[in-house]
């Protein structure tokens, strides 16, 4: 008897699925999504309750016909695609392309690949959940109708490259970058200083330890001043002495976005390659499903979770806890993100052991007991002015769930937590040795830039996106050029502070430096220029609670509360006559912004957005002499750019000297910096500053790159500009900025092609230029 077919999305979960099941069953890929809309005419028939017109791509009709040909020869087809919406999605397609009836297919799901798990779900199979499958039909018709209907309203309206897109979700978190930069650029930061005082005690062992004891802040170098002058030759004594017991709790097992958020703090990973790795730890049977909005865990995970801790640690750090999901839409029958097995500590692949280990931990606090502390505050009274210092410190009298691990903190959370010390032990009115205290200077900070995972937080709290959409999202708006991700290196400055020590004040001044950030999200002025007209004539489509309200719909759908066509009916009347009025009359996209005059020629200076990106333009197009431009440094924006700063790119080009006879330049071209010597030009590299660059340091570079052109030159035709190169596939032919290909019988006698026949192979790929092959989804 043929077996039976069960079918899943990844090779590697076909692998891992096929030993557990055995002879019985074949298990087979369908590599992600078989069918998706057609890209002509938006792919949806609106005038027909919003019917989509599914197509299989070219790069998937080989998997297709091998489907149908396992098909045809099973007893049965069982679907097992992932648990989530989109899972139901890909099942739903399966059987429309297979031809398989969706009431009478079996479709099986499990929250984890393990022999249990696997054995449990065919036991009982369930029938395709059409209200998930529509859920996931309707968010993919609503962006596909955002996309299709906004972007050609950008082509339109900006005087740039025409691909520009816009998003639902993605323009919404291009937004909240936006808003957070400008309010950065706004602030006005206020400086206070920061009172501290140190005293000397004996520890137990009778030994002299320094403590230290906070005052208040003041917000005037003057009134810092006039307390320290109030204390000069006073007696410290400790006035009131509380101890406190304290307890910290273990945070919950982790949810998608909470796992995105700290292998960024304590693992420095990108929010696509958290999923990456945990897609290939789920698929290889080590932990639970990695999409997921749910911190429930099941009765058989929590027993193999205290018995761990048991076995490791003791009974006394065992706290069996139930966690609540705060997201009313989260799926309780879901699981949070955990191992298969807690006696599993580590996995060999080396990529996927941090992220397994920080699971593995987070999983074990979650189910032990609060770490026990006691903390004292003692205050320490002034006799010359009447006034308290307060020190604190804090004994961890128990370990409990610290013993295993601690969750980090974002940038903006960090300062609230302060770890204190052990203060020595002290005795009302105990005088204690006093040896300074002084006055820092402390400036106000904006917000911090988000990190990945600090915008993935922001968007779970406003209730924009689900798990499966948060990695898509940021990977969009970088690709898109949008946002960018960098560093940002920080600036020196002086901070003033005033010290008593042996009775008298000194004034000292020191340097910090204030304002350094890595790997942060930075809007482009593209991204700002967009945001802003998107604002202007789309407020729906980028409003917070708007966007929120969607992703509330779609659960409605999945529910079975709500018609998927009509809710996008009720999204798309009112946005199509928004996209009517706009393009109808909005004006087109300056995106640009007056600096002043420039001081030569009294010419108008505007920093605007130009076809290929940021760029300052003295004079304007319709004058007669033309206009000169120069292009914005990579740190640079429209919005901040001084009249200085863009006089100051007007040295380009730079003429830096003499070389065999000829002039060495360097300036900044379409594709950017390059050096231009004997009329031949050569690109040049990040390390290198174009406004900086010396002679000494380009003549090397000149050489260099000569001497690696002549090495993949084969043959050039000067008359025709038709070069003959070397390639890591082989000889092609390049003429102008264009590549063309050779054939292999040509790759083999490259160095005897002739002209006509370079010429010849030329129009004939122009005229038929051959299709690029598509890689396979995973």
């Amino acid at each position: 008897m043929a077996k039976n077919l069960l079918i899943v999305e990844s090779p590697a979960k076909a692998k891992t699925i096929e030993k557990i099941l055995g002879e019985d069953f074949e298990v087979k890929s369908c590599y992600g999504h078989i069918r998706d809309l057609e890209k002509s005419d938006m792919g949806i028939d609106i005038d027909n309750h919003f019917e989509p017109r599914y197509i299989v791509p070219e790069e998937k009709e080989k998997v297709v016909k091998e489907l149908k040909s396992f098909a045809k020869k099973s007893s049965e087809v069982w679907l097992a695609t992932d648990e989530d919406r989109e899972g139901e999605a890909i099942s739903w397609h399966l059987c429309e392309v297979l031809g398989l009836d969706p009431e009478q297919t079996k479709r099986i799901v499990f929250h984890e690949i393990t022999k249990p798990a696997i054995q449990s779900a065919v036991k009982t199979p369930r029938k395709l959940d059409m209200n998930l499958v529509n859920a996931q039909q309707a968010r993919r018709i609503l962006d596909r109708i955002v996309g299709f209907e906004l972007s050609p309203v950008l082509w339109r309206k900006m005087s740039m490259r025409n691909n520009l897109s816009a998003g639902r979700v993605q323009s919404v978190a291009v937004r909240l970058i936006a808003e957070r930069e400008r309010e950065i650029n706004a602030f006005q930061s206020i400086s206070s200083f920061k009172l501290e005082a140190f005293f000397a005690a004996n520890d137990i062992n009778n030994k002299p330890v320094t403590f230290k004891a906070d005052g208040s802040k003041y917000n005037t170098a003057d009134d810092a001043e006039k307390f320290l002058q109030s204390c000069i030759g006073a007696n410290y004594t400790v006035g009131d002495i509380q101890v406190k017991p304290a307890k910290k709790t273990p945070a919950a097992p982790f949810t998608t976005s909470t796992l995105q958020q700290e292998a960024s703090r304590k693992l420095g990973y990108s929010v696509s390659r958290t999923m990456l790795l945990a897609q290939k730890l789920y698929e290889n049977g080590y932990i639970s499903y990695m999409r997921t909005d749910s911190v429930n865990l099941s009765d058989t995970a929590l027993d193999d979770i205290k018995a761990k801790i048991t076995s490791q640690y003791g009974g006394e750090y065992v706290q069996e806890r139930k966690y609540k999901n705060k997201n009313e839409s989260a799926q309780e029958a879901h699981e949070a993100i955990r191992p298969t097995a807690m006696e599993r500590l580590t996995v060999e692949d080396s990529d996927c052991r941090r992220l397994y280990e920080l699971i593995w931990k987070r999983t074990m606090a979650s189910q032990m007991a609060d770490a026990e502390l006691e903390k004292t505050i003692a205050k320490i009274n002034i006799s010359t002015n009447n006034q308290d210092l307060t020190a604190q410190g804090e004994v961890l009298k128990f370990e409990g769930f610290l013993k295993v691990y601690r969750e980090d903190r974002d940038e903006e959370d960090a300062e609230e937590e302060q770890t204190e010390g052990m203060l020595p032990p002290l005795k009302l009115n105990q005088q204690v040795e006093f040896k300074e205290m002084k006055a820092t200077e402390r400036f106000s900070r904006p917000a911090p830039r988000f990190t990945e995972a600090s915008l993935v937080k922001k968007l779970e709290e406003l209730g924009i996106g689900r798990p499966s959409t948060y990695a898509p999202t940021i990977s969009t708006i970088l690709k898109r050029g949008y946002v960018e991700k960098r560093d940002k290196e920080g600036v020196k400055r002086s901070y003033r502070i005033l010290l008593l020590k042996s009775g008298s004040i000194s004034k000292l001044t020191d340097e910090e430096t204030t304002g350094a950030e890595k790997s942060k999200l930075f809007p482009t002025d593209l991204g700002l220029v967009v945001t802003d007209f998107l604002k202007q004539y789309f407020d729906d489509i980028m409003d917070y609670g708007f966007t929120a309200r969607i992703e509330e719909e779609f659960d409605e759908v999945a529910q079975g509360k709500l018609k998927w066509n009509r809710m996008l009916k009720d999204f798309y009347t009112p946005f199509k006559k928004d996209v009517e009025n706009t393009i109808e009359n909005a004006e087109r996209i300056k995106g640009e912004r007056e600096l002043g005059a420039d001081p030569t020629t009294g010419k108008p200076v505007v920093a605007r957005m130009g076809r290929y990106g940021p760029m300052v333009q003295i004079g304007a197009t319709d004058e007669e002499e033309k206009p000169r431009f120069a292009k914005l440094k990579a740190t640079q924006s429209i919005e901040t750019i001084s009249l200085e700063e863009a006089l100051d790119l007007f040295r380009l080009p730079r003429t830096l000297g003499q070389f065999e006879d000829n002039d060495v330049t360097v300036s900044i071209g379409r594709f950017g910096p390059y050096i231009a010597h004997d009329n031949k030009f050569y690109s040049l590299s990040k390390e290198f500053d174009p406004y900086t660059i010396t002679l000494e340091e380009a003549v090397p570079i000149v050489n260099e790159k000569r001497k690696a052109k002549e090495e993949r030159t084969i043959k050039v035709f000067e008359k025709e500009k038709i070069q003959v190169l070397r390639g890591p596939y082989g000889p092609y032919l390049k003429q102008g900025l264009r590549n063309f290909k050779l054939s292999k019988e040509q790759q083999e006698r490259a160095a005897d092609i002739t002209v006509e026949e370079a010429l010849k192979t030329i129009e004939e790929l122009k005229a038929n230029p051959p299709k690029k092959t598509a890689r396979k989804k995973k």
